[in-house]
């Protein structure tokens, strides 16, 4: 059951990858260039070499609890540069202060604050089960 578990945090996170690239691909105000391409790439390489660790064997390089652990700290690269991409919804104020802040709908914070998190909790558990050998 733990590594079913498993299985399923780590598709979530990739679906949570894969939206926030088709996301940020959409006009309007975004967190600079380098958070949003840090967030991308470090989940490209964070799920690759964490798939291919859960898939090949500890005898191979890529199933190595090496690969384990640096494919958790890609996901980890994730997480904080999520938190940085969710820190625009915060209101502005100020002079120049706009955009980000007024979008609503399912494109607005609250999708932004939902998937972030759940990423959060997702690595979290992951990490966990790293540690205590469910994987």
């Amino acid at each position: 059951m733990g590594q079913l578990l498993v299985y399923v945090a780590t598709a979530l996170v990739a679906l949570v990858v894969l939206l926030t690239r088709l996301r940020l691909r959409e006009p309007g105000p975004h967190a600079g260039r380098f958070v949003p391409l840090l967030h991308v790439t470090a989940g490209i390489i964070g799920l690759v070499v964490w798939i291919l660790f859960l898939l090949l064997p500890l005898s191979s390089p890529l199933g190595s609890s090496l690969a384990g652990v640096v494919g958790l700290f890609f996901l980890w690269l994730v997480v904080v540069a999520g938190i940085f991409l969710m820190v625009r919804w915060l209101p502005s104020r100020g002079k120049h202060a706009g955009g980000a802040a007024g979008r609503r709908g399912p494109s607005g914070p609250a999708v932004s604050i939902v998937a972030h998190l759940g990423t959060l909790v997702l690595v979290v558990w992951l990490t966990w089960a790293y540690v205590t050998a469910i994987v």
